[in-house]
């Protein structure tokens, strides 16, 4: 079959021009190709790479259908429209099913022949999702953090239950749409689609192994009103909130908490891990330092560490009564476990505005409202993200300059004018 040039290029993005190419070596370029979408995007830039992936999805889709690939390579074209989609998905804020599948790329892909449920093209024994389940988890524990695959976990009883005894070897379209409906009933769009999402990862997950032939779960997840429902706050809220904390006495941690989340749109576990000699100055501005020097810090990515200025008087803030404390707490700043951290901490924030626990506005939210400041005051994208700790989504920023870092000063003199249009 001679391909336009378009899927000519598409198929040597993933290496399938090479017939030779093993499994092993399609994995690896699929897994590249998974983690660089991973990574963000501008504003400007998203609605492109959105049409990119759309685009390549579909010339993979027409090399498949018309073309002559070896078993790999068939198997690397439909890992590929998964990557696709789930980098779309990454788009729209929904970055979990990349990451599953990063996971599953990252590790042996073989099922152990010495698991006791015979699931192959010739077998009549049905097959239950519970068990697939049980083989995926199984195959997956330790190359994964706890903490994921305990949802994970929790996500395949979830489905497990809905699905019952249903023979997956023999599932039909419209058992995935009831499904669908019992995943639907009472539960919020996120929810929703982080369960079909992992439906997606393990059925394709044993399409891939050759445990059933082929799935119908394609295209379940609900398009609109899944995205995130948490808010930034106003700047009114913002003056409200300041106001509160600047009233709290000079020893309260938690009027320094909120006054750094506030002013830096530092994350919870960022500011958690700071100590002393974390606040330092740079070229003669006082910022702070959110790095993993010490041993125990963990961060986001690389692009989270970073040195954010504080702008004296930004909300009535005093630095030079934050520095006095400062000197007062030798090692961590902040002292109290993390459970005794994170949720005072909310508590403290949402009080002065008379919000509810579980409301749409939380602690994260501050990183909106900086954001959303920033980008009134017409700041330059590359500035903002070094403020936040954001990627560029732009190989030449991100890879090529990576070492190199904007100014302190530049990065003072930009919140400088971002606070300069809010109350005092």
């Amino acid at each position: 079959m001679q391909f336009s040039k378009d899927i000519l290029k598409t198929l040597a993005v993933f290496h399938l021009d090479r017939p030779e190419a093993s499994w092993e070596d399609l994995k690896e370029r699929l897994k590249e190709i998974a983690e660089d979408a991973l990574q963000g995007h501008s504003e400007d830039s998203r609605g492109l790479y959105m049409e990119i992936y759309d685009q390549m999805s579909n010339h993979l889709a027409e090399a498949a259908s018309l073309g002559r690939f070896t078993g790999s390579q068939q198997r690397a074209i439909g890992t590929g429209q998964r990557v696709l989609r789930a980098a779309q998905e990454r788009l729209e804020g929904r970055p979990q099913e990349l990451t599953e599948i990063i996971g599953e790329l990252s590790c042996s892909t073989s099922v152990a022949p010495s698991l006791s449920l015979s699931v192959n093209a010739s077998s009549t024994d049905p097959i239950t999702f519970e068990g697939l389940a049980e083989m995926f988890l199984k195959e997956h524990q330790g190359n994964v953090t706890g903490e994921t695959h305990k949802t994970v976990s929790s996500n395949c009883r979830t489905l497990s239950g809905l699905l019952g005894n249903l023979d997956i070897r023999t599932h039909t379209r419209a058992d995935m749409m009831a499904l669908k409906e019992k995943v639907v009933d009472g539960r919020k769009p996120l929810t929703i689609n982080k369960l079909l999402g992992q439906l997606n990862t393990v059925m394709d997950w044993a399409v891939n192994n050759g445990l059933i032939e082929r799935s119908f779960d394609k295209d379940l997840k609900i398009k609109r009103g899944a995205e995130s429902t948490r808010k930034p706050f106003s700047r009114d809220q913002l003056a409200t909130v300041m106001l509160h904390a600047n009233d709290l006495p000079a020893n309260d941690w938690k009027r320094w908490a909120i006054s750094l989340g506030v002013l830096t749109g530092a994350r919870i576990g960022e500011l958690y891990q700071l100590t002393q000699d974390d606040i330092k100055q740079v070229d003669g501005i006082t910022v702070i330092d959110i790095n993993k020097d010490e041993k125990g810090k963990t961060l986001k990515n690389d692009f989270s560490i970073r040195q954010v200025p504080l702008v004296d008087g930004a909300y009535g803030f005093s630095l030079k009564t934050f520095l006095e404390w400062v000197a007062s707490e030798p090692g961590k700043l902040f002292k109290a476990k993390a459970h005794y951290f994170n949720k005072p901490l909310n508590e403290a924030l949402r009080e002065p505005l008379g919000l509810k626990a579980g409301s749409d506005q939380s602690f994260h939210s501050l990183r909106h409202s900086l954001s959303g400041l920033l980008k009134a005051a017409a700041t330059p994208e590359v500035i903002a993200q070094s403020i936040t700790g954001h990627s560029s989504g732009n190989i030449t920023y991100d890879l090529y300059a990576g070492s190199q870092r904007v100014p302190v000063g530049t990065l003072h003199e930009a919140l400088v004018k971002a606070f300069s249009s809010v109350k005092p």
